[in-house]
């Protein structure tokens, strides 16, 4: 997915130091990936720890960290219902009524097609779980194939806070539901759908690895059409987009982010944390620097990718480059 402060590109840094840091294998360390997005990183480490917890308050992350992080046994007979669903006749439901222009809806986040088919597959992923046909493994990898799969053909610049006004060629295409396959594992990770900052005091590791926003921009904003996906309930969407009601996160507020911050530092019983944030986030370096040095030995380490950009054909200057910043906490 082309997703908002993926470190998919900064995956090789992100391993090298922090393998560096804590030293030696990490077969027998407890991995916590608290603001897991899309679960990159939890993916990275999934096969070298002993243990990946996984965490992010909104519904499609959560769907999609139960099959990346939590699935790990082989699934069977995976391929017949991926062509299943691929076979399903189309079917005008939520999607379709609310985020598509041939519904009269004035929003069009997907063509009438894909709209129907994404109505037509998600309503019988539902069916298989309430008629017990499949189990909670099952559910979440056909859930989370659904939603990358729609997510390839959305009429968006990669954000859902807008749609735009014409399809663009990606989104003319037909909508085919893709395999979201995992790594098996011999080891039980868990995910969790809460707010850091409640959970932080309810599990313990070795490894903290945070990834917070750290701008203004809410994640619940500009991703609420994979969560309508992955919830599949009925509201009333608000506005020209359609907006739902969406989660606030602490940490896009730059009058509370340093408080909850410190807190969750403060509160951590893990002997390593480490904190992706960039150069243009609301907490400066040295305010990182000074909240996290209270409580044990401090590094930094940075490194420079180019911006994120909705926009591909956009011109390439120096300006396109920012700063990755990798604070680093040996706990005491």
């Amino acid at each position: 997915m082309n997703y908002i402060g993926s470190k998919h590109r900064l995956s090789a840094f992100l391993k090298k130091e922090i393998k560096a840091a804590v030293g030696g294998s990490l077969g027998d360390k407890v991995f916590c990936d608290m603001f897991a997005g899309t679960g990159v990183v939890g993916r990275i480490f999934k096969q070298h720890v002993k243990k990946v917890i996984s965490n992010d308050l909104e519904h499609y992350s959560y769907v999609l960290n139960k099959n990346y992080i939590q699935n790990s046994a082989k699934l069977s007979d995976k391929e017949s219902y991926i062509k299943e669903l691929n076979e399903l006749p189309l079917r005008e439901g939520f999607i379709y009524s609310h985020y598509c222009m041939g519904s009269g809806s004035g929003r069009q986040y997907f063509s009438d097609d894909n709209g129907k088919k994404i109505d037509a597959i998600r309503t019988k992923i539902e069916e298989f779980k309430s008629t017990k046909e499949i189990n909670n493994d099952m559910y979440y990898f056909l859930l989370a194939s659904l939603i990358e799969s729609a997510d390839r053909v959305a009429n968006t610049a990669s954000m859902y806070a807008a749609f735009l006004k014409t399809l663009k060629k990606p989104a003319q295409r037909k909508l085919i539901l893709e395999p979201a396959e995992f790594q098996e594992s011999h080891n039980r990770h868990d995910v969790y759908q809460e707010d850091g900052n409640s959970l932080i005091n309810k599990i313990q590791g070795d490894i903290l690895y945070l990834d917070p926003p750290y701008n203004h921009r809410q994640y619940g904003a500009n991703y609420h059409i994979l969560n309508t996906i992955a919830l599949y309930d009925d509201f009333a969407p608000k506005g020209k987009t359609g907006m739902r009601v969406y989660n606030r996160s602490v940490y896009c507020k730059k009058n509370r982010v340093r408080k909850s911050f410190e807190e969750l530092i403060k509160n951590a019983d893990f002997k390593y944390i480490f904190l992706s944030y960039n150069n243009e986030g609301i907490m400066s370096k040295d305010e990182v620097k000074y909240i996290m040095s209270k409580y044990g030995k401090y590094d930094l380490k940075v490194k420079a990718y180019k911006k994120f950009k909705t926009d591909k054909k956009s011109i390439k200057q120096k300006s396109d480059l920012t700063y990755e910043y990798l604070h680093i906490l040996q706990k005491d």
